[in-house]
């Protein structure tokens, strides 16, 4: 990405999860695996980052993570319940101790009145469930803009939740 504030941002994340011990996973969506490569462009990543899931489909968010169907027909892919069970079925799927997942609208279509393009939804969790965290972004910029701001959002939430 050659962008020295996500640069920086994941190099603090690794720094905290290394210290406290745990590993991170990701469950991207609309960010097609921004997250991972922000963290993997750190070196000595392997130490704290244990896999990224990108589902980009709905179809993808039920095999791969476990999320139910019903989810997606109430909520739709780009909501707070859609992205929560995206994190708890990240933490299923592998050995990490904490999960950050992604999914919204970047543009340049696909908005609607009730979710707009730059309609982002964030959700951070932990396997001990300590850490239980959502979040709502009303993004402003096109695709590109849209989509590293969601992961330097996850990359800030992530900072958050542990205490970094």
């Amino acid at each position: 990405m050659n962008d020295t504030t996500l640069y920086g941002l994941a190099e603090q994340v690794g720094t905290v999860l290394r210290e406290r011990g745990e590993r991170l996973a990701t469950a991207e969506s609309c960010t097609g695996g921004g997250i991972a490569q922000a963290v993997t462009d750190v070196p000595g990543s392997s130490d704290w980052f244990e896999c990224g899931l990108v589902t980009y489909s709905n179809g993808a968010k039920q095999r791969l993570l476990g999320v139910p169907e019903a989810v997606l027909d109430r909520s739709g892919a780009v909501s707070e319940e859609t992205v929560c069970a995206m994190a708890a079925g990240a933490l299923r799927q592998t050995e990490a101790t904490l999960a950050v997942a992604v999914s919204g609208i970047a543009g340049p279509a696909g908005g609607t009145p009730g979710k707009p393009v730059g309609t982002v939804w964030l959700a951070w969790l932990s396997r001990d469930g300590a850490v239980r965290k959502t979040a709502k972004l009303s993004l402003d910029g096109d695709r590109l803009q849209v989509r590293r701001l969601a992961v330097e959002a996850a990359l800030r939430g992530i900072l958050d939740a542990v205490g970094g």
